[in-house]
C-alpha cells in the first residue's frame, strides 16, 4: 500500500506488487486517471504486506481518511489516529 503526493498537493492511496515500477508508471500518466491529471507524483509512504489482498484492504481502508489522518499516518503519529477517527457528528 502506497500514498503519492500529487502536484496539486492531493494525496493518491494505491496498492501493488512492484511499488518502484508502479510510480514510475503514475509519472508516465500509465497510473490511474486521478494522477494522470496531477503529474508529477512522487512517494510519500509505503507499508509492506506478505499478500496483495492485505495490501488492498488496507488501501480501501486509508482511502476513507480523512487527510489529516493520512498525514498523521505518514508522519508516524500513530496516537493520534483514535482521535481523527472521529465523526465531526461526535465531536459535540
Amino acid at each position: 500500500m502506497y500514498i503519492l503526493e500529487c502536484s496539486d498537493g492531493f494525496y493518491y492511496v494505491g496498492s501493488t506488487k512492484y511499488l518502484e515500477k508502479r510510480v514510475r508508471q503514475h509519472n508516465a500518466g500509465e497510473g490511474a486517471n486521478y494522477t494522470k491529471k496531477r503529474l508529477p507524483v512522487r512517494l510519500i509512504y509505503y507499508e509492506e504486506f506478505s499478500r496483495i489482498d492485505w495490501a488492498f484492504n488496507r488501501e480501501k481502508q486509508v482511502q476513507g481518511w480523512n487527510r489529516k489522518k493520512k498525514e498523521a499516518l505518514m508522519n508516524g503519529d500513530l496516537s493520534l489516529l483514535p482521535e481523527l477517527a472521529k465523526a465531526y457528528r461526535d465531536l459535540e
